[in-house]
């Protein structure tokens, strides 16, 4: 699944690139028509700078943050299916229920982890 996410940034790092691509063939194309009107040689130097421009847009306006954003999910599914994992290996090592439990609870975020309590409310709701 990292795959994909480092793909995509990979690309994006390759996209600044591709507009300096861009913008050289568009200063060759206006350099074969250096004998046209400065209105015409306008345009051409202009769609080279918006080669550039869509290049480092793209890399870091859309590409980059989203490479980044898709590391960070496949980061947080993997957490969760880790401590689903620890929680298991603790009750097969003889824990008790709880105790595999409260080592669950200990390696969620802070930002998202239930209290003690509102862990033990929970428990004592759940029938067997």
């Amino acid at each position: 699944a990292h795959k994909a996410a480092h793909a995509l940034q990979n690309m994006a790092d390759a996209l600044p690139a591709l507009g300096i691509v861009a913008a050289v063939l568009g200063i060759i194309k206006t350099m074969g028509a250096i004998s046209q009107p400065p209105e015409y040689l306008g345009s051409l130097i202009g769609s080279a700078l918006v080669g550039t421009f869509l290049g480092v847009f793209l890399a870091y306006g859309f590409v980059g943050p989203f490479a980044a954003r898709m590391g960070q999910v496949i980061d947080e599914e993997g957490a969760f299916y880790k401590i689903i994992k620890d929680v298991l290996v603790a009750h097969l090592h003889g824990n008790a229920a709880q105790v595999s439990v409260e080592i669950g609870r200990g390696q969620i975020p802070s930002d998202s982890q239930p209290t003690f309590a509102e862990l033990e409310e929970a428990l004592n709701t759940v029938t067997v």
